[in-house]
Order: C-alpha cells, then sequence, then structure tokens
C-alpha cells in the first residue's frame, strides 16, 4: 500500500510518500509563509507525481490558511485518484519524533499558537495523549508541564530554566509519518484549529 502525507499546518511544508511502511521519497521546507505556492510543486516532485492509495492530511492545529490548503490538496486528490482519505494531529506528530529520539519518557509538547498563546499537550512514552489538547498562555503553559522531555517550536521556552529538561525544537514533518501507530490516523478528516474563532456572531437583539 502506498500512502501520500500532506504536512502544511505549521511553519513547516513537507510531503512524503510511503509504501508499506518505507519511506520511498518526501521533502521538507521549513517556510513560515507561502505554503499554497510551494504544496502542489512538492507533491508533483514525487515519484508518479505522488499518486497513492491512501492520503494523509495534518489537520492541526496549526495556521488557519496552512491547514485549509493542505486539506483542500488532500480531498482533491483523492477524489481525483480515488483514494482513501486520513487525518493526523501535528502535535501527535512531534511526540512520536520526539520519542524515536529520546525514547521511554512521557513528552510534553508545545507549538506556536495564536494571539500569543501555544498549542499544548502531554504525551505518555507510548505517545499516547495524556490530556486534550489545549490554547494556553505561556505561564499556563509551563505550570501543566511535568515531563522532562519537551518537543516542539516552543519546547526551549517551556524549558524556560528548568535544570534537568530536554527541549526538542520540532516541527511536524511528513516523512517521520511512519512513527505514527495507525490509531493516530482517522477517516473524515477535519480542520482542528486548536482554539475557539476570534469571530463572533452578533448576539441577538
Amino acid at each position: 500500500m502506498r500512502k501520500l502525507v500532506i504536512d502544511c499546518a505549521t511553519e513547516a511544508c513537507s510531503v512524503a510518500l510511503i509504501e508499506d511502511g518505507v519511506l520511498v521519497a518526501g521533502e521538507y521546507a521549513l517556510l513560515g509563509r507561502g505554503h499554497a505556492e510551494r504544496l502542489v510543486p512538492m507533491i508533483a516532485a514525487l515519484p508518479d507525481k505522488g499518486m497513492a492509495d491512501v492520503i494523509a492530511i495534518d489537520v492541526g492545529p496549526g495556521s488557519f490558511t496552512g491547514i485549509r490548503v493542505g486539506l483542500a490538496a488532500a480531498r482533491a486528490l483523492a477524489l481525483a485518484w480515488n483514494a482513501r482519505l486520513q487525518g493526523y494531529e501535528s502535535l501527535a506528530l512531534v511526540a512520536a519524533m520526539a520519542l524515536s529520539e529520546r525514547p521511554g519518557s512521557a513528552v510534553d509538547v508545545c507549538m506556536t499558537g495564536g494571539h500569543g498563546e501555544w498549542f499544548f499537550q502531554p504525551f505518555d512514552s507510548d505517545a499516547t495523549p495524556l490530556a486534550p489538547l489545549a490554547s494556553l498562555t505561556p505561564a499556563q503553559a509551563r505550570s501543566r508541564s511535568t515531563a522532562l522531555l519537551l518537543a516542539g517550536s516552543q519546547a526551549a521556552e517551556l524549558a524556560d530554566d528548568r535544570t534537568h529538561a530536554v527541549a526538542l525544537s520540532l516541527h511536524p514533518d511528513a516523512r517521520c509519518a511512519g512513527l505514527l501507530e495507525e490509531r493516530a490516523f482517522h477517516i473524515d478528516p477535519r480542520p482542528s484549529y486548536g482554539r475557539a474563532p476570534d469571530a463572533r456572531l452578533p448576539s441577538a437583539a
């Protein structure tokens, strides 16, 4: 089985073609912006233009634009190729990446959020979430963090002055999607923005 993995929910943009659990080809770039312009050429540069039986997409949390760009591309390709569509969360992939480097330890994942907040989620040593995803102020995230292994774009800031903490600065990378357990993927992927929308409908008079 061949799987195309698309990940552009955060500052990073990456794609990978994985066949029977083995990475065939992939590309990763830390962009910040410009995901819409880079994503399709990155997919087209893969063998067979990325054609696969399954398409897995990072549904967030992360950038509103990046999440929408990735989902739109994944849905269009799944329709064109009659492929199955799967979703996974960005923090789960970062946790799996961190645990591949430092196995046997719980890990707290902390990524850049919106309006000065951080996306925070703790994981057990087998990458099982220990609590739901939360969008927190830096102070709140530091007060909740108990693991000595920290990972994500805000890992160093989360560590602060904790002497024994190990901070791994990581962004999700599609080429590492093979590290995820099958339970980390779900059907009918929908955006996971990680926080309530800023806009509010006007209340009724």
